[in-house]
């Protein structure tokens, strides 16, 4: 039983609360509000924590000779490794959570039950500070119920004041249902303060040696995994391949040798622990395909991103000359080529707060334009635009929500504007296109729409269900007849890596019979999951 939390309780946390998180990785990631297949907070967790342990384990030793504590330190880099690795919101605002923990107790020589109090409201305070419209029922909510609590304690008794900490988030985790209509329509729970109950489980467990695990709410049916297509060999290494892997040391051994025979450029760095470890893994190959199958043959590959280096950008044309540039975040190969050929820069989908920094910074302009084509990775362009002026970079977000409305923005770009006004320009442009996402349903569950099962084709329009069907080209045709019905002079249509063959010809010829003054624009997006996306402008 500890009275205080040291360095050494704060790197047994981060680790503890990180081997907690992949054990209810799936769990969280099932916690979706939508029965799409592409809700991951969990993994998203998994992979912000991950981060923050890493800074941990490589700068811990190395404390300041003036300034916060040892404890403070070990804070402070937890915070720091999770910030630049957050992925999505719920990573974004966890990275928050803890900087505001690190900040109130980094120089307070011991840290007890009220000072535990004081960092859990000072976290809050700066996860709902980061938030622009911060909503009820989410991670917010969970973790200001459990500062509540601690302060309610009004104890020195480190352990006692955890217990009740993680109690009440518990506890504010299973009202997030009544707070937030969407999630008692998908029967769920918030995703993101169920990682949060998970973690502050953890320090209970590391305050206390004993286990404090709660039970998970039911888990749902298992959802199909991500598949990535192969691509096409060549004489030379033409492809770069990452992608994480959780799996063991002697697994991985042999991975090593595959891709070895493979291609070169072979970089695979794990974070040490055992007997499962994530594993970064990078290498140049032709046959994308075989280098994805040895990361599966060898465990659990996720976050796989594929580069064609004949694909990247020149150096960026027309706005750039003056010091500007654009950066876009883009899921799908044909999705990147039109982005690339407007100049922008290209990150691949669901980056974390430092690959976008990277990106900002790597443009060496000196004011860019973010497009994060995603409502999960707003809150990570947001973090990376804050660190980005440290640099002395004018970083704007404009807040995309899908790949055509980055589109429409990157088309109204201007050179000759202030940069404040073209900012307000392709926000405009992108606002004023409404988009909508077709895919099949992973899991049965209760929409606004209707109940759908798993197969189902869904149409969604502006993030809501609003067509359920059964054929992929009729649901097509008519979630865009739906969107023209209320005004448009363009359609663009985006096919994904799975849409079947003459699917956007199919949809092309309707708008051709129903709409005839209508434009309408095809590309090969290669985009994962959604066979088919739809702008209107």
């Amino acid at each position: 039983m500890l009275d205080t939390l040291d360095a050494a309780a704060v790197r047994r946390w981060c680790a503890g609360g990180l081997t907690a998180l992949k054990r209810h990785q799936g769990e969280i990631d099932q916690l979706n509000v939508y029965p799409v297949p592409d809700g991951d907070t969990g993994t998203n967790l998994v992979l912000t924590l991950t981060s923050a342990q890493q800074a941990l384990a490589m700068d811990l030793d190395t404390l300041p000779d003036s300034g916060p504590t040892a404890h403070g330190h070990a804070l402070r880099l937890m915070a720091q490794g999770a910030l630049l690795g957050a992925r999505g919101n719920s990573g974004v605002i966890l990275s928050q959570i803890l900087r505001g923990f690190a900040d109130e107790v980094a120089v307070v020589p011991a840290v007890r039950g009220r000072e535990l109090a004081a960092a859990l409201r000072s976290g809050a305070t700066a996860a709902y500070t980061a938030v622009a419209r911060p909503v009820e029922g989410t991670l917010l909510t969970v973790v200001a119920a459990a500062a509540t609590a601690a302060e309610r304690a009004d104890s020195g008794d480190l352990p006692a004041v955890a217990r009740v900490a993680a109690r009440a988030a518990t506890e504010a985790l299973a009202r997030t249902p009544e707070q937030l209509p969407a999630l008692a329509l998908a029967g769920v729970v918030d995703a993101g303060g169920r990682g949060l109950c998970v973690l502050l489980d953890a320090l209970v467990e590391v305050l206390t040696g004993e286990s404090a695990a709660r039970p998970a709410p039911t888990p749902r049916s298992a959802r199909p995994a991500a598949t990535v297509a192969r691509e096409a060999g060549s004489d030379e290494y033409a492809y770069e391949v990452q992608f994480l892997l959780d799996a063991g040391a002697e697994a991985v051994a042999g991975m090593r040798r595959a891709l070895d025979a493979l291609g070169d450029s072979l970089v695979v760095v794990g974070d040490g622990r055992e007997p499962e470890s994530t594993w970064n893994v990078h290498v140049h190959v032709n046959d994308v395909g075989a280098a994805v199958e040895a990361g599966v043959a060898a465990g659990r590959p996720y976050r796989i991103s594929v580069t064609r280096f004949a694909d990247q950008p020149e150096p960026p044309r027309g706005p750039v000359a003056d010091g500007r540039a654009a950066v876009v975040v883009a899921t799908g190969g044909g999705i990147a080529d039109l982005f690339a050929a407007e100049g922008a820069t290209v990150v691949p989908g669901n980056p974390s707060t430092g690959e976008l920094l990277d990106a900002v910074r790597g443009t060496g302009a000196a004011r860019v334009v973010v497009l994060p084509n995603d409502p999960n990775t707003q809150a990570v362009a947001s973090a990376a635009a804050r660190e980005a002026h440290r640099h002395g970079i004018k970083v704007s977000v404009v807040p995309t929500r899908s790949p055509v409305q980055a589109l429409a923005a990157l088309a109204v770009r201007d050179g000759d504007r202030r940069f404040e006004d073209d900012v307000i320009a392709m926000a405009e442009a992108a606002g004023a296109c409404r988009y909508a996402e077709v895919c099949h349903a992973s899991r049965e569950a209760l929409t606004v729409a209707g109940p759908c099962r798993p197969g189902d084709v869904l149409a969604l329009v502006e993030g809501e269900v609003h067509l359920i069907g059964t054929d992929l080209t009729d649901t097509c045709a008519a979630v865009v007849d739906r969107m023209l019905g209320g005004g448009g002079e363009m359609v663009t249509l985006l096919a994904g890596a799975d849409a079947p063959a003459g699917l956007t010809d199919a949809v092309r010829a309707h708008v051709a019979r129903r709409w005839p003054f209508v434009e309408v624009h095809t590309y090969p997006g290669g985009q994962p999951f959604y066979p088919l996306l739809v702008g209107i402008e």
